[in-house]
């Protein structure tokens, strides 16, 4: 939603057909959440679910799947996520996948953004930049380094609403959705990268809050170090026969 959603609207306007596929529940894991919200784990789950539901209809799209993996998990479980990505792909007959960036964003974003450079040899692949801290500043819907073939989707009124009425949907991240522009989407086909180096130097934008001395569960204090280390072992490891 926050880097494809006007993007879904405009290739459905031109006959496509789009689906989702979930690679995380959205969630945390049960011991990331605080002590006292443990024992409603599972309603937090099934609400992220509603929520992703009532906006995946909002936007007139089906669902190829959903994960029961917790959000920041995605980039440990790398194999499998590919696993998944590639029986969706067959299942709905997908000749062409979106991915977001890789732009140090969210550590699970750059892990999806590598399993798609895994299917780029026999699909389409376009990545959309959503956000990301190049320079100790926060850039959204722009990519860390511009390759020369980004696309700006300048959305009309009418879409920005229909973005702003999707977002709002997520009630339960409305804390960190606050930085959501609406005025454009950017993306690009797949650049190629090195996925065992970070997207940009310097501070990045899920690692900028790991000053806080307490385990928020809204700050990921995810070392990226180990992002990266985990996902060059992946890429560099043998595809699926």
């Amino acid at each position: 939603m926050v880097g494809f959603g006007a993007a879904i609207g405009r290739a459905r306007a031109a006959g496509a057909n789009v689906s989702v596929l979930f690679l995380t529940h959205g969630c945390v894991d049960r011991q990331s959440m605080w002590p006292w919200a443990r024992g409603r784990y599972g309603e937090a789950v099934a609400r992220r679910r509603a929520e992703a539901e009532r906006a995946c209809a909002a936007l007139g799209v089906s669902v190829a799947g959903w994960s029961d993996r917790p959000a920041r998990h995605l980039w440990r479980e790398l194999g499998a996520g590919e696993a998944e990505v590639r029986r969706a792909v067959a299942a709905v007959g997908a000749d062409q996948v979106w991915t977001p960036a890789f732009e140090a964003g969210n550590p699970d974003h750059d892990g999806a953004n590598a399993i798609a450079s895994r299917l780029a040899s026999g699909l389409e692949v376009l990545e959309f930049a959503e956000y990301n801290f190049l320079g100790g500043r926060p850039h959204l819907h722009r990519f860390p380094h511009a390759t020369g073939a980004e696309e700006t989707l300048v959305l009309t009124p009418e879409e920005q609403a229909a973005k702003r009425r999707c977002i709002a949907l997520y009630a339960a991240e409305r804390g960190n959705l606050g930085y959501v522009a609406t005025e454009r989407e950017v993306f690009r086909p797949l650049a190629p990268y090195d996925y065992s180096q970070p997207p940009h130097a310097g501070r990045l934008w899920y690692a900028r809050f790991q000053w806080v001395p307490f385990r928020h569960p809204q700050v990921d204090f995810t070392d990226p170090r180990e992002v990266y280390a985990a996902i060059a072992a992946y890429v560099a490891g043998p595809k699926p026969a």
